[in-house]
Parts: C-alpha cells; sequence; structure tokens
C-alpha cells in the first residue's frame, strides 16, 4: 500500500513504515505501541488532531492516516509472522534427530490393588459394606478380643512385628503392625448390634522372611456375616 508522504504529518510515520521489516521482537513491540498505541501512539495523536483541521485539509490528509494506519497494521502483522517463523526454524535446527526419545513415565495401579478392588466391588454386589480400620493396632484388638491365649506363637516376637514403645508398656497396650485384618471386625461388633455384612479389606504384615508364598506385608480381605437364619449355605452361596 502506497502513502503520499507530502503533509509534514506523515513523513516520519512514513519513514517508520519502511523500516519495521528490520526490526528484531522487542524493538517491533515497542514501535507499535508507539505508533499505534491508544494513548501516546503518533498515528493515533494524527487522528485525534484532525478534529482542528479545516474540512478540506482534514478529507485530504484523513484518508492518507487512515491508509498508513493500515498499511502499519499490516506491516507489523507480516514482522510478527517472520519473527515466529525464524523462531521455529532455529528451534528445529537445534533439535538432534539421533537423539533417544524422551519416553513420559507415568504410574498406574498396583495388580494386587486393581485384584482386591475386583473383589470388594463383587461383594458390594452382594450388599456387603466394606469396612477399613489402622494398620497399626492394640495387642489387645490383634489378639486378646479374638481369644489368642497369651502364650500363643503368633504373640511372640519373631512371627509378629511390634513397634518400640519403650520400656513399661503393660500387656495389651502394647503397638504392633497387624498380623490380619480381624481386628477391623473387632471395631465393627464394637461400633453397633448386628446384623453385619462387611468386608475387611487391607495390608497386614507379619515377621516373614520372603520366599515363594510369605512376604512381611501382604493383602488380605476377610469378610464377617452375623445375622438371624444365616446357614453353611448362605456361606457356600456367597463363595
Amino acid at each position: 500500500m502506497t502513502v503520499s508522504s507530502d503533509h509534514p504529518a506523515l513523513a516520519d510515520l512514513s519513514r517508520r513504515l519502511t523500516a519495521i521489516p528490520a526490526l528484531a521482537a522487542d524493538a517491533l513491540e515497542a514501535e507499535e505501541i508507539a505508533v499505534l498505541g491508544r494513548k501516546q501512539g503518533e498515528l493515533t495523536r494524527q487522528l485525534k488532531a484532525l478534529a482542528t483541521l479545516p474540512i478540506e485539509e482534514k478529507r485530504a490528509l484523513g484518508g492518507q492516516l487512515n491508509r498508513l494506519k493500515l498499511a502499519f497494521e499490516a506491516a507489523f502483522a507480516a514482522r510478527r509472522d517472520e519473527l515466529s517463523a525464524a523462531a521455529a526454524s532455529a528451534a528445529i535446527r537445534d533439535l538432534d534427530l539421533t537423539m533417544p526419545a524422551r519416553h513420559s513415565w507415568t504410574g498406574t495401579r498396583h495388580p494386587v490393588t486393581m485384584v482386591v478392588d475386583e473383589i470388594v466391588a463383587i461383594f458390594r454386589g452382594l450388599g456387603f459394606s466394606v469396612a477399613l480400620g489402622p494398620e497399626v493396632e492394640p495387642e489387645e484388638l490383634n489378639f486378646t478380643a479374638l481369644n489368642f491365649p497369651d502364650d500363643h506363637p503368633a504373640m511372640d516376637m519373631h512371627d509378629t512385628l511390634y513397634l518400640d514403645q519403650g520400656g513399661g508398656v503393660p500387656t495389651g497396650e502394647r503397638l504392633l503392625l497387624r498380623t490380619h485384618t480381624s481386628p477391623v471386625q473387632i471395631r465393627v461388633m464394637r461400633d453397633g448390634p448386628p446384623p453385619y455384612r462387611v468386608v475387611m479389606p487391607g495390608m497386614v504384615y507379619r515377621n516373614d522372611a520372603f520366599d515363594p508364598s510369605h512376604a512381611p506385608a501382604f493383602s488380605q480381605i476377610e469378610g464377617l456375616a452375623i445375622d438371624e437364619g444365616l446357614t453353611l449355605v448362605d456361606l457356600k452361596a456367597t463363595l
């Protein structure tokens, strides 16, 4: 687009228009504000000043200023596109295509967790609720309330993982990592009267060495059903 620069107000703007294709990114942004800015832009000021001119001069100069504004807008947009293309080209040029790809590793659910969730979903479908309990339990809930005698082998240190609480802890108050999810049964029964239909999934811990059939930590699921009229037929049907 060609614009006449005969009028003194247009000479500097025309010169600045021709310089746009050589501007860097920072200078381009600053120049766009200096020329087209709503408050202090030079072209904006010239357009506002038209109101003070005689009608004939206003028509002649106004048309040229409007054409100049369109030319500036097009020039700024074209230069931005050129700079963006150059930056993209430089990024591709710096890309080493011989480097191995970067894998994005994301976590997934553990297979054991998936099996536990599936079992719980089945029991929910049979009308069972789900109860959870703490993994650290007092000895009373883990053994005594379940009628384990005090001399039961499971209560020995070589079978159960006790917490170090220091000396002087009375029997029944010692804390341990639960060896089964049965303490949750005690909690459920103490919480309210029957009927109960509950499953209790969770992690349990025993002082076992790793081998094909043992581990110091593993998942367990127990079920508890107490109601009038329940028989072994109900157990077999559930299983």
